[in-house]
């Protein structure tokens, strides 16, 4: 090693080691990535909501849904009719309908029994899940049964899938690419919006122009904010016109979520950008937000197996809402009326992180 190289790296070392923020970051992220991963990542799909619609109402179905019930994998919710167990499934509030037809005690006898079981397909690793935990659960009860009621052929399950009827994993999993993407890149570029400037020296030149901090602001956001609209509109034309996505909702609600999300990356962004001294300390403050919130989002792993924790940290996290307005628009066909609780947390946390941004950024420009 040559002494210019060594006193290179040394150099470097110094100036990246004596920044307190740098050190913060440096030591901090690994730190709550190796949390995030051991504690909130689980593929396992553990107590499933489910609507019971129990039309029978005998001995032999009762017993049934208690098998059901009764099991650790599912939370049943009984209810009155199928149009209630479909409003819940329509607001995501339940994973499954278990549907036990009248006559379902008298086909026992006749071998001739049916149950139904209807899941939710917009997550298809999800649905396959729970399908297979139904169809283990009526097998115990079948077996159950006693030799004179029990059918030859065992309980026929006839199951369906809505929303997502083929449970293929590129419907449930390309929409969430906007989002992922849309943050990436938006909270990227409006990070090194200011710390550009103060990288090359610039800042102070611009803070005595005649320009107001509001013209500043906006004309640093505004083209990432088209950026980002832009990137929305790509990735949903090709989602949908290449890959075959179901697009089954309205293209304006899909972009009022888009805007109000784009409030949050870019006041994030910006926000950053105001705390950073240099590019390099913007970039992995991004990626310090970046990787937390596309685990605690529920773009790949169910917010609901995460600890107690984990679920309260995702509540403010504007990628689990934007998630599902993106899912919600596209696989259910999701308006207003079912998404409002979602925009409304999304104008929330965008008009908080840019507040905090602007009232940063004029401690350290004015």
């Amino acid at each position: 090693m040559t002494g210019r190289l060594r006193h290179l790296l040394r150099k470097e070392l110094i100036q990246t080691l004596r920044d307190p923020r740098m050190r913060l970051v440096i030591l901090a992220v690994p730190l709550i990535q190796t949390l995030v991963f051991g504690y909130a990542v689980s593929t396992d799909v553990n107590r499933v909501d489910a609507a019971v619609v129990d039309r029978d109402r005998t001995r032999e179905s009762r017993s049934l849904v208690q098998s059901f019930t009764g099991s650790p994998a599912f939370v049943g919710r009984a209810v009155v009719d199928m149009e209630a167990a479909a409003g819940m499934m329509d607001r995501g509030r339940v994973d499954m309908v278990l549907s036990v037809p009248q006559g379902f005690g008298e086909g026992l006898g006749a071998g001739d029994a049916s149950v139904q079981v209807i899941l939710d397909g917009s997550s298809s690793g999800t649905a396959g899940t729970v399908m297979g935990y139904a169809n283990d659960v009526l097998a115990a009860w079948s077996r159950g049964l006693s030799p004179a009621s029990r059918p030859a052929g065992g309980v026929e399950l006839r199951s369906r899938a809505w929303f997502n009827p083929e449970l293929e994993s590129r419907n449930f999993y390309l929409p969430g690419v906007v989002v992922t993407l849309v943050t990436i890149v938006t909270l990227m570029l409006s990070s090194m919006a200011v710390v550009r400037e103060k990288e090359i020296g610039t800042i102070e030149q611009i803070s005595v122009t005649p320009i107001s901090r509001a013209e500043l602001i906006l004309g640093k956001l505004l083209p990432f904010a088209a950026v980002g609209m832009l990137n929305v509109a790509l990735v949903v034309t090709i989602s949908v016109l290449w890959f075959a996505v179901p697009f089954q909702g309205s293209i304006a609600v899909l972009m009022a979520g888009a805007a109000l999300f784009l409030l949050s990356t870019l006041g994030m962004g910006l926000l950053i950008s105001t705390v950073s001294s240099t590019q390099q300390q913007a970039m992995l403050t991004d990626f310090l937000f970046i990787m937390p919130a596309i685990l605690l989002s529920g773009f790949v792993f169910p917010i609901s197996n995460m600890p107690w924790w984990a679920q309260g940290l995702s509540l403010l996290n504007p990628l689990r809402y934007m998630l599902v307005i993106v899912r919600g628009v596209f696989l259910r066909g999701a308006g207003m009326a079912h998404l409002w609780p979602q925009m409304a947390a999304l104008a929330a946390l965008g008009v908080a992180l840019l507040a905090a941004a602007v009232l940063r950024f004029r401690k350290r420009v004015g």
